[in-house]
């Protein structure tokens, strides 16, 4: 990605020899979208990048869409993922806004997607808890744990759209198998 400050990256160890192909997992967020790649390994999933996307606040509606797009078509012609997952939207009362920006982000992110031919998995929040800690309702600390210690981490993700992308992308790692 151009710009240095766009994307934040997480080096853990040397990674394994791919196996069977990248997973994605995607936090979308007009302000900030989390990505985390993994990739299998005989040991269990090895964490090879994860960052954020940012989009410029000042700038348009369509133009920080625009940004956004821009930083997956990078991840997907740099990393070529195999699958990718992405959080659902969900809508609070108290808050339409922000599924409505959610919405926003995820639409730019799933044409870019169907433009690379990346296959994409839906989780709710409630799955991505569940798979992780066994409670839909788990808080969001719990979830952070448990992507450190399921990745071997010797911290916890920051910040939380890179865990949560983690978390998903352990998901779908989880519930998807390639054919060799």
């Amino acid at each position: 990605m151009s710009d240095p400050n766009t994307r934040l990256t997480k080096q853990v160890g040397e990674p394994s020899p791919l196996t069977d192909g990248l997973y994605l997992g995607i936090d979308p967020g007009l302000a900030r979208t989390g990505y985390a790649l993994l990739e299998r390994s005989k040991s269990g999933p090895v964490l090879i990048e994860a960052g954020v996307i940012r989009s410029t606040t000042k700038l348009s509606l369509a133009e920080r869409v625009h940004e956004i797009g821009d930083g997956m078509r990078e991840l997907f012609d740099e990393f070529r993922p195999q699958v990718m997952a992405i959080e659902q939207v969900f809508s609070l009362v108290r808050n339409p806004k922000s599924a409505l920006l959610m919405a926003h982000a995820r639409g730019v992110i799933l044409f870019m997607a169907a433009d690379r031919g990346v296959p994409v998995v839906h989780f709710t929040a409630t799955q991505v808890k569940r798979m992780l800690t066994g409670s839909g309702r788990a808080p969001k600390a719990q979830i952070q744990h448990a992507v450190k210690r399921e990745l071997g981490l010797k911290q916890i993700l920051e910040p939380n759209d890179v865990a949560d992308a983690s978390a998903i992308a352990l998901c779908l790692y989880h519930n998807v198998r390639f054919a060799a």
